[in-house]
């Protein structure tokens, strides 16, 4: 071991400390609220981890004694949290469906943690497996280890750090501005054209958000063009083929177009999806056992006596095991609660015991998928909502099954309930082992102490499973949700959790229109030969996941991120062009995605604080200065205002690099 090794593995060495767990813990309300808007919002979050860390040296530098290891819990925390509130795509299901009106608290917080406890307990054994037995790339991992040893190094007395946080900042300054302008309608924030195509019909739309200019930044060209693509397939075949002949003038196009998107296309996206993701778990079922003979093996040696490193020292294996147990009687607890006073509450013996194995088996299945995607295109690319389609899809059928169907109104929609209860627990494992090892990968890289991390990671759990209820209640309250009874026309869409109860009610009701789903399982099919082509003679691909979401989504949502990866390809090509050594250009291209960041954070932030201002003014535009007559202005001028601020925040972060330079 070097000296650096013997130092950051001392037992004296501030690693999980008091202050850097309040500091994850304040960290963690800001990131969580902002993923929790933008989730519901556009169906998509971000990962926190490496805005967290350069936070945190930010603030810790000021203190005495901090460390990069400090440094390293406080951004896991904060990840941990940020992460978990990718279970906003299921639990809004059950107000969409009319079972629940609001989000009881307790309840709500029990659900995130005990999910996100039982995906900290399987990512631990897949820690040798899947990071320090593999070569997966991990992209955020190693990114975020970077930034904090850049941080660590401190050659430039700390400026470094300084613009790091600036370019956070102003990002996130800009990206609130354009959102407050948004809100006082001197812009619109969404544009689009419906328009006829034979006898059919389409539409083009864009929403002017800097937040997808971000997303956009960050996921890079591959998984915007794939986006694209879906979009295609969905705009300009599926569509004008499904309203053919249904259109009939101008004020029904929009109607006809708006409609079929929602009942069919958005189907056939989902049967996209669900087959890329079960062409994922197959490719990647092989490494996964092999890799956890290969952890099973290093146990063996570590039981024989020989000593092991501290960087090495998962949480022990019994109380890994323990936790997992134990967490059968909370999760037992939750379902008895939540299926009493229901039309099913007779067969609660044996729907609660099928569950409990559902979500041990699914739960252990889906860590080991998520981790692994994570792992090979990074916690922000993961199609992590496509699981959650295919859980509910499982659920359901496994109920039908148990349970059969039932005539009776009132039983159905309680099993459909039940089945989005059980999806949420068991999303709940995937979301949090699809960032872990994310994390866990950082921490090899900076000389962490896994089991001390992996404590940090259940803190992170607790501290988004009190956060999230709150911000979801606040949402709710404010806004509502697309779909869900009494819901406004500024409802939040929460595309993923629409698709989900919609696919768990077509099961039970027997009138799922599989045949969409079929063509969408075909259309998934041929791209993922496509992909595997492409990988096999050229250097390029075809993400069949991304492909999936560029179906489902709208295209309000998706062609401005395509759009934010372009510009995002040209950034970091100037990057290259100026940077002269590799540590200046990746310093170069740091800052642009710190920037980027910052737009995902101040927009989403913003739609907090704004849906606060809703709730309580109780009128749905309460920072409106203008009426609907000056709609055409708003959309010039929007498209104007958002191009400007784009450009001239690209030029500035060129200007803060150069000055960057080592």
């Amino acid at each position: 071991m070097t000296k650096a090794d013997v130092e950051h593995t001392a037992p004296s060495v501030r690693e999980l400390t008091l202050r850097g767990i309040v500091l994850g813990g304040v960290i963690t309300l800001i990131f969580t609220a902002a993923n929790v808007y933008l989730g519901l919002k556009v169906g998509l979050t971000f990962a926190t981890a490496i805005p967290a860390a350069v936070i945190s040296m930010a603030i810790l530098r000021y203190f005495r004694g901090h460390t990069i290891l400090e440094n390293n819990i406080v951004q896991t925390i904060a990840s941990a949290a940020g992460t978990l509130a990718a279970i906003i795509f299921v639990l809004p299901g059950l107000i969409m469906i009319g079972w629940w009106t609001g989000f009881p608290y307790w309840i709500t917080v029990a659900v995130c943690i005990v999910g996100g406890v039982l995906g900290v307990m399987y990512s631990v054994p897949l820690r040798r497996a899947l990071v320090t037995g593999s070569d997966l790339p991990y992209p955020e991992g190693v990114a975020a280890a970077e930034v904090l040893k850049v941080g660590e190094a401190a050659e430039d007395g700390g400026e470094g750090n300084k613009r790091s946080l600036r370019a956070i900042i102003v990002g996130s300054l800009a990206a609130a501005a354009m959102s407050l302008l948004a809100a006082t309608k001197l812009i619109l924030s969404d544009i689009a054209v419906y328009f006829r195509v034979g006898a059919g019909g389409s539409t083009i739309g864009a929403s002017l958000s800097l937040a997808l200019i971000g997303v956009g930044h960050l996921v890079g060209v591959t998984v915007g063009f794939a986006m694209i693509v879906g979009l295609v397939i969905s705009y300009f075949i599926l569509l004008p083929t499904l309203t053919w002949g249904d259109v009939t003038d101008g004020g029904a196009l929009e109607d006809v177009v708006s409609s079929t998107f929602s009942s069919d296309v958005r189907f056939v996206g989902a049967g996209a999806i669900a087959v890329a993701a079960i062409w994922t778990l197959l490719k990647i079922l092989g490494p996964i056992v092999r890799g956890i003979r290969a952890a099973a093996a290093s146990t063996k040696t570590r039981r024989s006596g020989e000593q092991v490193e501290l960087t090495e020292r998962d949480l022990p294996i019994g109380i890994v095991g323990g936790t997992i147990a134990v967490s059968l009687i909370p999760i037992g607890l939750l379902l008895w609660w939540f299926l009493e006073s229901t039309p099913i509450a007779g067969n609660r013996p044996l729907l609660i015991g099928v569950t409990l194995l559902f979500v041990v088996v699914i739960g252990a299945v889906l860590a080991s998928v998520a981790g692994y995607m994570a792992g090979l295109i990074g916690s922000s690319n993961s199609p992590i909502s496509g699981l959650g389609i295919l859980v509910v899809i499982i659920a359901s059928v496994v109920l039908v099954l148990v349970h059969g169907r039932s005539d009776d109104a009132g039983q159905t929609l309680a099993l459909v309930a039940y089945a989005l209860f059980a999806t949420a627990i068991v999303f709940g494992i995937a979301t949090i082992s699809n960032d872990n090892l994310q994390d866990l990968k950082t921490g090899q890289l900076v000389g962490a102490t896994p089991w001390r991390q992996q404590v940090a990671l259940v803190i992170g759990v607790v501290f988004g499973g009190l956060v999230i209820p709150p911000v979801l209640s606040l949402l709710n309250t404010a806004f509502g949700f697309a779909g869900a009874p009494g819901a406004g026309e500024n409802a939040l869409a929460a595309p993923q959790a629409a698709l989900i109860s919609s696919l768990a009610k077509g099961v039970f009701g027997a009138d799922l229109d599989w045949k969409l789903l079929g063509l969408g399982a075909a259309i998934g099919v041929g791209v993922i030969v496509i992909d595997e082509v492409l990988r096999l003679r050229t250097k390029v691909s075809l993400p069949p996941l991304a492909v999936g979401m560029g179906m489902y989504l709208p295209m309000s949502l998706t062609l401005i991120i395509p759009f934010g990866a372009l510009l995002g390809r040209f950034y970091d090509r100037w990057a290259e062009r100026r940077g002269g050594s590799a540590e200046n250009t990746e310093q170069k291209k740091r800052l642009g995605v710190l920037m980027a960041t910052g737009l995902i954070v101040g927009e989403s932030l913003f739609g907090v604080i704004y849906a606060g201002i809703v709730a309580g003014s109780g009128s749905d535009s309460p920072l409106a200065i203008v009426g609907k007559g000056f709609a055409n202005w708003g959309e010039i001028l929007g498209v104007v205002v958002f191009v400007a601020i784009i450009a001239g925040l690209y030029r500035w972060t060129r200007r803060l690099a150069d000055a960057d330079r080592s």
